[in-house]
């Protein structure tokens, strides 16, 4: 069993910043990928930015050259540095785990993030 801390989210500006993280209740080998999707009412969680366990990061078309992830091992930890918000980044983000073995997959609670006009 894992369990997922997400913390940062909150009201913005459009143009502004915010920083998520994530915190995992293991150790970082035993995680393939960790990162956030993001939800809206009425459509499909969507994939924001993942980081593999070898670094590899993935990104939305969407947030690229916008949003930046990355991770503290020692920590379990990862974070998605947000910058230059606009409205249609609007959602609950969801912080995601995938584990190595098995490829369980675990969610977060998901934080709100704002961002008005």
């Amino acid at each position: 069993q894992v369990q997922l801390v997400e913390s940062g989210g909150g009201l913005v500006q459009a143009g502004g910043s915010l920083r998520l993280s994530c915190t995992a209740s293991v150790n970082f080998f035993s995680i393939n990928t960790q990162g956030w999707y993001r939800q809206t009412p009425g459509k499909q969680r969507e994939l924001v930015a993942t980081i593999s366990i070898n670094g590899n990061t993935n990104y939305a078309d969407s947030v690229k050259g916008r949003f930046t992830i990355s991770r503290d091992n020692a920590k379990s930890t990862v974070y998605l540095q947000m910058n230059s918000l606009t409205p249609e980044d609007t959602a609950v983000y969801y912080c995601h785990l995938e584990t190595r073995s098995l490829n369980n997959v675990y969610w977060g609670q998901g934080t709100q993030i704002t961002v008005s006009s």
